[in-house]
């Protein structure tokens, strides 16, 4: 006989917590169908099939819990913003110095760029000055004032490959240079300094020269036509073109005036030492006396040679005492009617001469006009010359 069993279904009812937690973290698929079997010994249902209970209704969706990352995720995260910063910042530095860097060089086309460099490092070598060599009776006042107050307008200079050159400023560099030598005082070996930018034309960098000057009423008209003379040989052009060039803010006046100051020292040749002591008035009265006969420069030439080592003073007086001479000379009683004429085979063709008082004829096929000023003038002044010359 076999003995039965007693089978007791328990239903075990969820609190309400328990239910309401579903299923465990991660796992947000519904519970398979619950398969009942009974297989129990001597249960009732023993050798009936297995019944399928429905699953549990599955628990409402819940918002998903932020994933998790790894330490590698995290330092590669960190990584890509901390170089995307960096980048950012690196473009910002780039634009600013590109925006400092056109300043700079708007600053310095300007020549608004100043800073303290060596009086060693400044040469002269590359604009003639427009002021005289010789002894400056205004440089001790300079030096006294750039020693009570500074210098307020510093030099200008162009930089080079072996320092710089000098533009504006002759008169406050050498001031500084013989403050340095006399004192001894390191302050005076450095000097205020705008830069102004490298490759401007010579006829600008003369332009900046001279219109500082122009503003100086010390400024000579000897020494302004001896600059102008300068710079017309080095650029190749004619004198009158040169003035024309370099003191264009001048008055139409002043412009005749230096073209023939510039007259005076050319007929000369180089024979005034100290054309800056020469006044307006004196200079004009030598042009008119060169002017009025090409054999005066000749005559002057040779009295200023007669005394090599005169100061301006002593120049000044031989000047005086050329002119003088040809005004108080007595005047011929008439013109001879006289003329010489005569005809030259030449390579260029047959050259016909009439000479008579007081006029040379010359005629010749050839363009005379092609030949310049200088030339033209060096070749006449050869010719009178060589009819002065004794046999």
């Amino acid at each position: 006989m076999v003995k039965k069993r007693s089978v007791f279904d328990i239903n075990f009812e969820l609190d309400d917590e328990e239910e309401a937690a579903g299923f465990p973290a991660g796992n947000d698929k519904p519970a398979p169908p619950v398969v009942k079997e009974y297989n129990i010994q001597g249960h009732p249902l023993q050798n009936s099939d297995p019944v399928v209970s429905p699953a549990p209704s599955a628990a409402p969706p819940s918002i998903p819990a932020p994933a998790r990352r790894g330490p590698m995720a995290s330092a590669i995260s960190e990584t890509l913003e901390a170089t995307s910063e960096r980048a950012t910042a690196e473009a910002a530095i780039r634009a600013e110095n590109d925006a400092l860097a056109h300043e700079h060089v708007r600053l310095k086309r300007l020549g608004l760029i100043t800073d303290l460099i060596q009086t060693s490092d400044v040469h002269t070598n590359k604009l003639t000055r427009d002021r005289s060599a010789n002894v400056d009776p205004e440089l001790a006042e300079l030096k006294q004032s750039i020693q009570s107050v500074g210098l307020s307008n510093p030099i200008r200079v162009e930089q080079t490959d072996n320092g710089y050159e000098l533009i504006q400023g002759f008169r406050r560099l050498t001031a500084f240079r013989e403050l340095a030598a006399e004192t001894g005082d390191p302050r005076y070996s450095r000097i205020p300094a705008a830069l102004v930018p490298r490759g401007e034309p010579l006829a600008d960098l003369y332009r900046k020269m001279v219109d500082e000057n122009l503003v100086r009423k010390d400024l000579s008209f000897g020494e302004m036509a001896r600059l102008a003379l300068l710079y017309a040989q080095d650029s190749g052009i004619d004198v009158s073109d040169a003035v024309g060039t370099l003191y264009a803010s001048a008055l139409k006046q002043k412009k005749t005036y230096i073209r023939q100051f510039a007259r005076v020292l050319a007929d000369l040749d180089g024979a005034l030492r100290h054309p800056e002591v020469i006044p307006r008035a004196l200079g004009l009265d030598v042009y008119r006396y060169l002017d009025a006969n090409a054999g005066h420069a000749m005559a002057l030439k040779k009295a200023l040679i007669r005394q090599p080592d005169r100061d301006g003073d002593a120049e000044l007086a031989i000047l005086r005492a050329g002119i003088t001479a040809k005004k108080t000379a007595p005047k011929p009683a008439g013109r001879s009617s006289a003329k010489t004429s005569l005809r030259l085979g030449l390579p260029q063709g047959e050259m016909r001469v009439i000479a008579s008082d007081g006029k040379v004829e010359m005629r010749l096929p050839r363009d005379f006009s092609a030949v310049s000023k200088a030339r033209l003038q060096r070749g006449i002044e050869a010719f009178l010359a060589a009819l002065d010359k004794e046999d």
